[in-house]
């Protein structure tokens, strides 16, 4: 899109952009970092080709915060949010943005998973570190790939807020999947010691996810549309702290200690939950990562009722991040099993985690979709089966849609179809645009 077409918002966010970086030491802190790892993407968001991610408007008020002072960053806050919100929002409605926000998705979706599977490497390697300057060296990398997760974590649900701001229709009558939040709520506090330095390396690799250009992958790992875990956002504590791969300087500060679980009655499963939760306590207490992933993972497989319980407690002691991979785990059970859990955690009052598990659950190719689709219906779960064709209409293209017809076409056609129109006149004509693409007659 030429400039001079673009929406008088995205045009006054990128002015606004262009002032900000105007006060601003360029060559340090993180602006250096995002014009040194993706200056494309920089110049992209200063011309309003593309809006930047929350995450960097937000390192960039960092910045005015050291270079300035914290309360000339605090007064710009304001105004950056609302700014910030005008441009997306204008920029989203325009031609493809519901398509154009699933690819994005699905490229941060990679990232987390890539940078999750880092620090698990990372972490076995400073277990057997040969020397100090190994365990430095390590440790560099992992505040590096801690930033990497955190920040594709808040892109993911960013992304998610924005598409489900898109959607109009009315949420599916079987389970209330709740309103994803927007990342710009509440007053932003900046830093109360905003004077780290710049990255001891850089020349790690960062690539344009950092700067925020999510359309352009990195090459790296696990494949398109990988589901990963959506972690929780961050305290407000982490605003008074110095964070991330700038502020490192060798060895991290340690975790505050979790707490340990509370033992509820009258559930039969509450022993075993209270068990799991300070076994993982103790697992992460000493650096343990294999034999903790190896408990989550059993416990994707529980019955679907005890889960909920499981989630509250691991929240209650300090382990939401444990909660967000077990999500991940159990994205992968079979169809019935995935639905059964949505249902579960829908009706323990957590829909925001019932639709990070859906939208992480179809997350797998559309032949596979279609199978258990199919397989859902034929073992009488049509309840199921339409509740996890809704989810996937609403996150996945109408292309992808699509590609499920090749599985059974007379069986499916008429079932997308109908679900297509449930969810919104645009996803019914977009579903048959796609349908009549693919060679079929809707």
């Amino acid at each position: 899109m030429a400039v001079e077409q673009l929406p008088e918002q995205v045009r006054e966010f990128a002015r606004y952009l262009r002032d900000l970086l105007g006060r601003l030491d360029q060559g340090t802190g993180w602006c250096g970092v995002f014009w040194q790892r993706d200056p494309d993407g920089m110049r992209a968001c200063l011309d309003g080709a593309e809006v930047p991610p929350w995450d960097v408007v937000q390192a960039l008020l960092h910045d005015l915060a050291a270079d300035r002072g914290i309360p000339e960053a605090e007064r710009e806050a304001g105004t950056a949010s609302a700014l910030h919100r005008a441009a997306i929002t204008a920029y989203d409605a325009g031609p493809g943005g519901r398509e154009r926000l699933s690819d994005r998705l699905d490229l941060m979706l990679t990232e987390q998973r890539i940078a999750l599977e880092r620090l698990a490497d990372l972490t076995r390697q400073l277990t057997v570190a040969a020397d100090a300057d190994e365990a430095d060296r390590v440790n560099l990398d992992l505040a590096w790939v801690r930033d990497d997760h955190e920040r594709a974590t808040a892109r993911c649900a960013e992304l998610q807020g924005r598409m489900d701001r898109l959607a109009d229709a009315a949420r599916p009558s079987w389970v209330d999947l709740g309103t994803a939040s927007a990342p710009h709520g509440g007053e932003l506090r900046l830093p109360r010691q905003a004077t780290g330095q710049g990255p001891a390396d850089p020349a790690r690799p960062r690539g344009a996810r950092f700067a925020g250009l999510d359309g352009v992958a990195s090459g790296e790992g696990a494949p398109a549309g990988a589901a990963a875990p959506v972690a929780e956002p961050a305290s407000d504590e982490a605003w008074h702290t110095p964070r991330g791969a700038r502020f490192a300087s060798g060895a991290q500060e340690p975790a505050p200690a979790p707490k340990a679980p509370h033992v509820p009655g009258g559930d039969p499963g509450a022993r075993a939950t209270s068990d799991a939760v300070r076994e993982l306590v103790k697992l992460r207490g000493e650096g343990r990562s294999g034999e903790a992933h190896g408990v989550l993972v059993e416990a994707a497989g529980w019955p679907a009722a005890r889960l909920p319980l499981f989630a509250a407690e691991l929240h209650r002691a300090g382990l939401a991040a444990d909660w967000a991979t077990l999500l991940w785990e159990a994205a992968s059970l079979p169809p019935d099993r995935l639905v059964a859990l949505a249902d579960a955690l829908a009706g323990a009052g957590r829909a925001d985690d019932c639709r990070k598990l859906l939208r992480q659950g179809v997350a797998r190719p559309a032949p596979e979709i279609a199978e258990a689709i199919v397989a859902l219906i034929d073992a009488g779960r049509e309840r199921e089966a339409r509740a996890l064709l809704d989810s996937y209409l609403r996150v996945r293209t109408p292309e992808d849609v699509a590609r499920c017809a090749h599985t059974d076409p007379h069986r499916l056609i008429p079932l997308l179809l109908e679900t297509a129109r449930q969810v919104s006149d645009e996803h019914h004509w977009d579903l048959v645009h796609a349908l009549r693409v693919a060679g079929f007659s809707a």
